[in-house]
């Protein structure tokens, strides 16, 4: 019922747009890890030497397995950096472990913007378990105002992505600022390649913004559709 000729016109645009963000990011990680840092400083040590200018006493750096799977737990104040980040001195390295950092800063701070984020990640959880039962429910048993709750509570999904991305760019922001006011990054190569990883990883959010919007607009177009 769900997965069908429909669905597919809907999804194929967000596919290609997916698989153009991946191969953009990784060439550019690619890249730019294989360019060394002037500074000559790891991505763990880039990371201890801006939680020390930021005053950011109580984040603590561990280093992850897996290949960009860096990220920053709020609740336990842990940078977690791949051990391609952490171990090498590149620009893609510097780039990477100062994002983090930046949500490292917008955690202490309590920046609105990731306070309403977080807040919706219940809701995300259950809607996107919920969502596509109770919309088939719906369907299946003609009870058009379940299916359209199952519309809705997908919809948390596309306001997720919506939101995160106001969060990333700030973040990415932030990292360039404390790179240059640090002194990590000197010259306007590596800053080209700190815009350039930081970019890319953007890039990502947006894809799955389109993506969500997508599934979405299936969705109303399928229950609006069943109920003409």
């Amino acid at each position: 019922m769900f997965y069908n000729l429909n669905y597919m016109i809907y999804m194929i645009p967000a596919f290609i747009i997916m698989m153009i963000t991946s191969w953009y990011v990784s060439a550019a990680y690619r890249k730019w890890s294989r360019v060394p840092s002037r500074s000559q400083v790891t991505g763990t040590q880039a990371a201890q030497r801006l939680i020390s200018a930021g005053g950011l006493y109580g984040v603590r750096v561990e280093t992850v397995a897996g290949n960009m799977t860096d990220h920053y737990d709020p609740r336990k104040k842990i940078l977690r950096l791949s051990q391609g980040v952490a171990e090498n001195a590149s620009v893609a390295s510097l780039a990477i472990a100062a994002h983090e950092l930046g949500h490292a800063m917008q955690d202490a701070e309590d920046y609105l913007p990731l306070k309403f984020r977080a807040a919706l990640v219940p809701m995300v959880n259950i809607g996107s378990y919920l969502g596509w039962i109770m919309i088939f429910a719906g369907l299946l048993l003609n009870f058009t105002g379940l299916a359209w709750a199952g519309v809705f509570a997908f919809a948390g999904g596309a306001l997720f992505a919506f939101a995160t991305l106001p969060v990333e760019l700030n973040a990415s922001n932030r990292a360039r600022k404390l790179l240059l006011d640090s002194g990590l990054v000197t010259s306007q190569e590596e800053m080209r390649g700190v815009s350039n990883v930081l970019n890319a990883a953007a890039l990502t959010y947006v894809a799955a913004l389109v993506t969500a919007l997508l599934q979405l607009f299936y969705f109303v177009n399928l229950v609006g559709g069943r109920r003409r």
